[in-house]
């Protein structure tokens, strides 16, 4: 089954620490020679060129920005053998961040992802 993980800062908190990024890296490569991470990376802000559309009483806007809550860091697409790796796999990476960047705050969101042939 595949599931496409996120983290999200709860609000700006600046640049990771570098051995938070190290320690990150060294397991997403690892997993990726493994074939559980099918994709990884880095996500940019609205600032960053970012954009968010809406549609609302048939009307498409761009926007608002005023008021980002979430910061969205990363993702990863998994290609795992159950809902509850799934799970481990997203308390790890809070567990990295709470043992490289203690004062870090934000959560990991899990989905899984439907794909052609594939059922829930």
């Amino acid at each position: 089954m595949r599931y496409l993980t996120w983290i999200r800062s709860a609000r700006e908190q600046g640049e990771p620490p570098q051995a938070l990024q190290d320690a990150m890296n060294a397991a997403i490569e690892e997993q990726m020679k493994a074939g559980v991470i099918l994709e990884a990376g880095g996500l940019g802000t609205i600032r960053d060129g970012g954009a968010k559309l809406t549609l609302t009483n048939g009307k498409i806007t761009d926007g608002p920005y005023a008021e980002t809550k979430e910061l969205v860091g990363g993702y990863a697409i998994q290609n795992l053998s159950s809902h509850e790796e799934a799970l481990d796999n997203a308390r790890w990476l809070l567990d990295l961040h709470k043992e490289y960047w203690p004062e870090w705050e934000g959560d990991v969101e899990v989905r899984q992802m439907y794909v052609d042939g594939e059922s829930s």
